[in-house]
């Protein structure tokens, strides 16, 4: 069975850090462009960031454009998203998911939900003082 999990979140201050991880059970994500996104309360699920198969590509919402990071280590089969400069708009619950099927190695897919697949169940990011 194809899983994805979430790990990471928790309770920051504004201007501060949190690296999110993504891992796979049952595949290696080294086929895959990795997306990340965000839901919070009463909104819809926002676009967040994306990383290609090969790593070379790599995608960002204008909102955290300069202030997150993501990145792939092909040995631990994970994705990461470094948050820096935290805001308290950052506030969400934070899902990966799968995308780029069958694209090539330096495709990243458009930071739409339709465009991906085996989402995880998401960690919790709060950002408060």
């Amino acid at each position: 069975q194809l899983q994805l999990v979430e790990s990471g979140g928790g309770l920051a201050q504004p201007g501060g850090s949190l690296r999110l991880s993504c891992a796979a059970s049952g595949f290696t994500l080294d086929y895959y462009a990795i997306g990340w996104f965000r839901q919070a309360p009463g909104k819809e699920r926002e676009g967040v960031s994306c990383i290609s198969r090969s790593g070379l590509t790599t995608r960002y919402a204008d909102s955290v454009e300069g202030r997150f990071t993501i990145s792939r280590d092909g040995a631990k089969n994970t994705v990461y998203l470094h948050m820096t400069s935290l805001k308290p708009e950052d506030t969400a619950v934070y899902y990966c998911a799968v995308g780029g099927i069958g694209k090539s190695g330096s495709y990243c897919p458009p930071l739409l939900p339709q465009e991906y697949d085996t989402w995880g169940q998401g960690t919790q990011v709060t950002v408060s003082s």
